[in-house]
């Protein structure tokens, strides 16, 4: 196998004509320059200078060698900068998964600092709930995920991931427009006892959440409608088809959403990432990430 230390070698030679030349620009002695093209000729069985007393002359073999060992040399150089700027987190790919109310409160303010600070980064961005995204985490299709976890239905992550906890979501009621309970500052989850209430899934650890809350407040919701869409709860909301309790990213397109009496639990948005992942892009995006957050949570203090 060539050794590029040696091609590089016979470029320069070629280019200056002189070992003594080469050896100048290179920082080497002309002594080792002349046993490093004694190795490459050794290497590829080629004569390539015949030696005179005082003087060198390339033979055609060297010559053609050195055109390509010029694009060789090219494209070596072009890796060398492509390497640093991967490492220097100036280039590359980071893979984001996350699940749809922080994709549109969160991810796009997020990746906007983000791509302003990294212009030759790539981002790919995966939609999901947790259960969908930790296993792509673990199986290192995704670089960092973004999931939510209800203060009443606790989640186990597993060791060789590391969380960094983004925001702690309010849970607020949404009442219909002509509810009367739209005139209270706080709404007691009790009053709402036989309300018909709007919900998520009932597989989801939002509807497990409600679940459990209204059984601390001594009864169980009536749930009509389940959807996971937190812009048609809003929408049955406000057709006066129910109540709903729905976490503070959801509540951007929701009218007049009121907090619960007492200290009332809530939600918090983690991103999640391998311990062992060592990409150059995810601190840079974890730290846009953080100041999304920070920026929602002043906005809707």
């Amino acid at each position: 196998m060539l050794n590029p230390v040696h091609v590089r070698t016979l470029s320069e030679v070629l280019a200056t004509g002189s070992l003594s030349e080469a050896a100048a620009r290179l920082g080497y002695t002309a002594s080792a320059v002349s046993q490093q093209i004694s190795a490459l000729e050794r290497t590829t069985g080629l004569v390539l200078f015949e030696r005179g007393a005082r003087t060198i002359h390339p033979t055609r073999a060297a010559v053609a060698l050195g055109e390509r060992c010029t694009r060789f040399l090219d494209q070596l150089a072009a890796l060398e900068h492509e390497v640093r700027a991967l490492a220097a987190g100036e280039r590359g790919l980071v893979r984001v998964g996350s699940f749809p109310t922080a994709g549109a409160a969160l991810i796009p303010w997020a990746l906007a600092r983000f791509v302003q600070q990294q212009p030759g980064a790539e981002v790919s961005l995966e939609e999901g709930e947790p259960d969908e995204l930790l296993p792509l985490l673990l199986s290192d299709t995704l670089d960092v995920a973004l999931v939510y976890v209800y203060d009443l239905v606790p989640r186990t992550v597993p060791a060789q991931l590391t969380v960094t906890e983004l925001l702690h979501e309010p849970l607020r009621v949404l009442l219909p427009p002509a509810h009367p309970g739209r005139d209270e500052e706080r709404v007691p989850l009790g009053a709402l006892a036989e309300e018909t209430w709007i919900s998520s899934r009932e597989d989801t650890a939002g509807a497990r959440s409600l679940s459990l809350l209204c059984a601390t407040a001594g009864f169980a919701p009536r749930v009509a409608f389940r959807t996971n869409d937190y812009g048609a709860v809003s929408e049955l909301v406000a057709a006066g088809l129910g109540v709903a309790l729905v976490p503070g990213l959801a509540l951007r397109a929701a009218p007049g959403p009121l907090p619960l009496a007492g200290d009332a639990p809530g939600r918090r948005v983690l991103a999640i990432h391998r311990t062992a992942n060592f990409n150059p892009l995810l601190p840079p995006l974890l730290d846009a990430l953080t100041r999304a957050a920070a920026a929602h949570e002043r906005g809707n203090g």
